[in-house]
């Protein structure tokens, strides 16, 4: 099977997720961009990726490169490209643009002269064009101008792959599926211990948590990809990889809290969706007043930012935060995403690691606290002190 490059996209700060994922299934040549990765793989490596990548995007397959000194550069260049070995005259299509380039500052005119091209080449051919259709095309074209350089793309994801198609309801300000997902495996867990989410809104974390641990692929609930409507589409071939035996066994207990009933309300409609209301128990409970679900495991959680509260609410929060996993929550690790540095500070706990992420256009990070028995100079007094009274044994 022919191998070509393509190009998956992502969120800041999810590339090295996305890389490991796409190595895992197999993709060769794996190289990291801004908010992408690239790699090189054949027609079974494009319909897994739209299928089983939990940190994507968009799935693009390049169909042409080239520069660009002016603006007859674009026209004449797209003009050149054999579009009819990617569309018919019964077909719609649809142009979407990232454009980064003095020579072209607005990205609708670069998606409009590239549309021009595909239509005056099926005019010159055919004496017609396909039709445009932004809502629900046939097939979507990308295009990529960064200064002088020019990639147009098919988009074989259709609509973006966060979509999942499990959601039924939302809440207020829901965390995006691929970030809820890329946090989760960012915090390196796989399955291997006990999850909770004590402030779980819509429910999006524990759903992408569960997929996780039963190996669930990010696409099954999904209706389509792009990808189905190419006129190279091989339908037996996506079928084998939808049909594979994905899941997996497992005892692991995922727990989700909300203050908010309503919230819990929708996260549990969202759940049931998924089928995965027996691996997945939600309560409505303020975080504060939460006893611990399990002795040890951990916690990725998306608390209220600065955008939703008061400032002087959130350091109140914040600060009850901390303590409440200081008091409770011994033997766990914490993962908490916000934009409020103040908020962090009054967590009064010091992070182990920090990762720069985006929640949509808001910079955000994510920070890991070890929450030891005790405080962590006391656990290693308490060792040394095992240590000194093994010795003062060994000395009778």
């Amino acid at each position: 099977m022919k191998k070509f490059k393509q190009v998956v996209k992502t969120f800041a700060g999810l590339e090295p997720v996305l890389a490991l994922e796409l190595r895992t299934l197999g993709a060769e040549s794996v190289s990291i961009e801004r908010r992408a990765v690239s790699f090189i793989g054949d027609k079974s490596m494009l319909y897994k990726a739209n299928f089983l990548l939990r940190t994507a995007l968009k799935v693009l397959k390049p169909i042409a490169q080239f520069r660009v000194t002016n603006k007859e550069d674009l026209y004449f260049h797209a003009k050149n490209i054999p579009w009819f070995e990617y569309l018919t005259l019964g077909m719609s299509f649809s142009i979407d643009s990232t454009v980064q380039s003095e020579l072209f500052v607005n990205s609708m005119y670069t998606s409009l002269k590239v549309k021009d091209a595909i239509a005056d080449a099926f005019r010159e051919k055919f004496g017609k064009r396909p039709s445009v259709n932004q809502e629900d095309p046939d097939i979507r074209f990308h295009v990529y101008l960064m200064g002088d350089y020019c990639e147009i793309a098919l988009d074989s994801s259709g609509e973006s792959l966060h979509k999942r198609g499990y959601r039924v309801v939302q809440g207020e300000a829901p965390i995006n599926e691929v970030l809820a997902a890329g946090m989760i495996l960012l915090s390196g867990w796989n399955g291997d211990s006990d999850f909770l989410d004590p402030m779980c809104g819509s429910g999006t974390i524990l759903i992408e948590a569960a997929m996780i641990a039963k190996g669930i692929p990010a696409g099954i609930y999904r209706k389509s990809f792009g990808f189905e409507k190419w006129l190279d589409f091989d339908e037996q071939l996506f079928s084998a990889i939808y049909n594979a035996d994905y899941e997996k066994e497992t005892s692991v207990r995922i727990f989700g809290s909300d203050i908010s009933a309503q919230s819990c309300a929708n996260a549990r409609a969202n759940i049931k969706n998924t089928g995965l209301a027996k691996m997945i128990e939600v309560d409505s409970k303020d975080f504060l007043e939460l006893s611990p679900p399990f002795e040890n495991g951990i916690i990725v959680t998306n608390p209220p930012y600065g955008e939703r509260l008061q400032t002087r609410s959130i350091a109140g929060l914040y600060k009850s935060i901390g303590d409440v996993l200081k008091q409770k929550y011994a033997g766990y690790t914490a993962w908490v995403i916000s934009s409020s540095e103040d908020g962090f500070k009054s967590i009064g706990l010091k992070p182990s690691k920090k990762i720069e992420l985006f929640n949509g256009a808001l910079p955000c990070s994510f920070r890991s606290f070890e929450l030891f028995r005790g405080t962590h100079k006391q656990t290693v007094i308490l060792k040394k002190g095992n240590i000194d009274q093994a010795n003062a044994e060994e000395a009778k």
